[in-house]
C-alpha cells in the first residue's frame, strides 16, 4: 500500500478536500450512476479524509436502498466523493478531481460490476474485502465527515 496525502476539488473549487490515496487501488464501477459520472474510485477510510471547504455547498442524492451517499457540488455539479453502498461505513474520493491528475492517463485495475450489485458485492466479500456493519447507512459515515469540516 502506497498512500500518498492529495488534495483535490471540485471544478468551480466550492468543495475542497485533503485525503490520503493509494492510487494502486483505483477502481472503476459499470453501475448506473457510476457509468454516467465517469468517476474513478479511490476508496479510503474517513479518517483518511478531511473537507477543507465547501460543506454548504454540498447536495446529497440517494437513490434505491438509500445506502449510498452521493455528494456533488451544487454550483457546477462535480461529484468529488461519495459514501458508497458496498462499504457504508468508507468512502470512495473520485481521482478525477484530484490536483494535478491527468485523468485520461488513469487506468484502473479494479473494477465493480454493479450493474450487477449484489453478485458483485457477494464476490468482493468472498474475496475477502472489508465488510461494513450490518444496516449501517452511510449517512451516518457524511454525517461525521460534515460534522469535522469547517462551514
Amino acid at each position: 500500500m502506497m498512500l500518498e496525502k492529495r488534495e483535490g476539488g471540485c471544478h468551480c473549487g466550492r468543495v475542497r478536500f485533503r485525503a490520503q490515496v493509494d492510487l494502486e487501488l483505483l477502481s472503476q464501477c459499470n453501475c448506473s450512476i457510476c457509468a454516467k459520472k465517469g468517476i474513478l474510485h479511490l476508496p479510503i477510510a474517513p479518517e483518511d479524509f478531511e473537507l477543507l471547504r465547501g460543506k454548504n455547498a454540498l447536495t446529497v442524492y440517494t437513490f434505491g436502498t438509500g445506502v449510498a451517499q452521493h455528494t456533488f457540488c451544487s454550483h457546477c455539479g462535480m461529484h468529488a466523493f461519495y459514501v458508497p453502498r458496498s462499504q457504508p461505513d468508507r468512502m470512495t474520493v473520485n481521482a478525477r478531481c484530484l490536483d494535478g491528475v491527468d485523468g485520461p492517463s488513469l487506468k484502473p485495475t479494479r473494477f465493480f460490476d454493479g450493474r450487477h450489485w449484489e453478485e458483485a458485492q457477494r464476490l468482493r466479500i468472498a474475496e475477502g474485502s472489508h465488510i461494513a456493519a450490518a444496516g449501517l447507512s452511510g449517512a451516518v459515515t457524511l454525517e461525521n465527515i460534515l460534522d469535522r469540516a469547517p462551514e
